[in-house]
């Protein structure tokens, strides 16, 4: 019989200001155990302040089955607080929210009809103990800003930047200079045309890269949806499944905003290589997973004390060796879009459709004129055998959803080039 025992620890502060007035601030501390039995191929599950021997007597008597579920029991020992530059602890709430007010300020323009900016900080502790001997420990900080517009014009528009990692204060001091940036866009993209229509050459900016590859590649590329039979990925490990110069990276250990030491399931985090040179080299695994398919474990992560399941957490499409300049020669007719409000994919055919923040049109290898409202679309296999890469990634913070649970992530990618559908939302 192989047992987990996880105990969790949170706390999150969250300030608000909208249009220069403080709301309540927002605080939540959490404490949690968990405790997961496998017995019999069948899992049980307890949760709540148990002793160990109660709480795993609890889960024993659920795994009332029997089932096929084996895992990888390998155990780790270990112990990893990640050290801020500027701990947010040693700042007073007023200082938070003088911060908050400067960005405020900033943020007012010409056509900002609305503002809103928010700080959050948060402190996740886990401790997670299994039968085979291991023990484990962590400790992550996340800390930075959500900073909001809404500008009228022709139309009435919304821009949204955020700037969050793992790490402390110094996160939020360095996006206040983004304020200004973001009522810049909101006016701009108020008085914005609309975009063609058709299937066009697109160049994504790094974060629409990033969404693109998290989306509509790594859910895919996640083992529990291979096994479910709800992965285009499934039955091509060690295929080409997109151009020779793609290269697609899971990378908890880059102190981004995915970041972890050790997964829900105590194992050591490590860097993963799903594609390499065109080529699919592995899934995304839990323990379970990963002696399912083949591969390993470090992808189990779960919200709070939930069950862990099969999760990304740094996702990236590695740099190629074009630069912005030689991209937009190449497109030299089609769209420049940046940024992502959202959309749908389905893992299992690999269609994709997202909205883009904003865009504009490329004509003769140049940037021309601001477009609003833009859809992008396709099949995710076609674009990756078709994609050429610039030379500098960069990452966006967010959290990603599955089975009813938020997990942090972060998603990368540098400038790309890519033929797919374009048009009005």
């Amino acid at each position: 019989m192989y047992y987990e025992i996880r105990e969790v620890e949170s706390y999150t502060l969250q300030l608000s200001l909208e249009n220069g007035k403080f709301e309540k601030p927002r605080l939540s501390r959490f404490s949690g155990k968990s405790f997961r039995v496998l017995k019999n191929g069948f899992w049980g599950y307890a949760a709540g302040d148990y002793s160990l021997k109660d709480g795993l007597e609890r889960a024993e008597k659920l795994a009332i089955h029997s089932g096929s579920s084996v895992i990888d029991e390998r155990s780790f020992s270990g112990k990893a607080v990640f050290k801020p530059e500027k701990d947010f602890e040693d700042f007073d709430v007023e200082e938070k929210v003088k911060l908050l007010r400067e960005i405020d300020e900033r943020l007012k323009a010409d056509g900002v009809v609305s503002r809103r900016a928010v700080y959050i900080e948060s402190v996740k502790r886990v401790r997670v103990e299994n039968s085979s001997g291991g023990e484990v420990f962590c400790q992550v900080p996340r800390c930075g800003t959500i900073i909001q517009a809404f500008a009228k014009g022709r139309t009435l528009q919304f821009y949204a930047e955020r700037h969050m990692r793992a790490g402390g204060y110094e996160i939020a001091l360095s996006a206040v200079d983004a304020a200004e940036k973001v009522s810049k866009i909101a006016v701009e993209l108020s008085n914005a045309g609309s975009p063609p229509s058709g299937k066009l050459n697109v160049v994504m900016n790094p974060s629409l890269t990033g969404v693109f590859i998290h989306e509509a590649f790594g859910h895919a590329a996640e083992a529990d949806h291979v096994l479910q039979n709800s992965s285009v990925l499934k039955g091509r490990l060690g295929e080409a499944v997109a151009d020779e110069s793609v290269n697609v990276i899971d990378d908890p250990t880059l102190p981004e905003f995915g970041y972890f030491p050790f997964d829900d399931e105590g194992y050591r985090a490590e860097r993963k290589t799903i594609i390499e040179n065109g080529i699919l080299k592995s899934f995304l695994n839990s323990r379970e997973t990963a002696k399912r398919v083949g591969g390993v474990a470090g992808n189990g992560r779960a919200d709070g004390i939930e069950i862990p399941i099969v999760r990304m957490s740094n996702t990236y499409i590695d740099a190629g060796d074009h630069s912005f300049e030689e991209l937009l020669e190449e497109a030299r007719d089609g769209v420049l879009l940046y940024g992502s409000r959202g959309g749908e994919t389905n893992p299992a055919t690999g269609y994709f459709h997202f909205n883009a923040q904003y865009g504009y049109i490329v004509r003769d290898g140049e940037v021309r004129e601001m477009i609003r409202d833009v859809s992008l679309s396709g099949s995710t296999l076609e674009i990756l055998r078709e994609i050429k890469l610039g030379k500098e990634i960069s990452f966006s913070p967010g959290f990603c959803g599955k089975a009813g649970q938020l997990v942090p992530v972060s998603d990368g990618g540098p400038f790309a080039l890519v033929k797919a559908f374009v048009g009005g939302e």
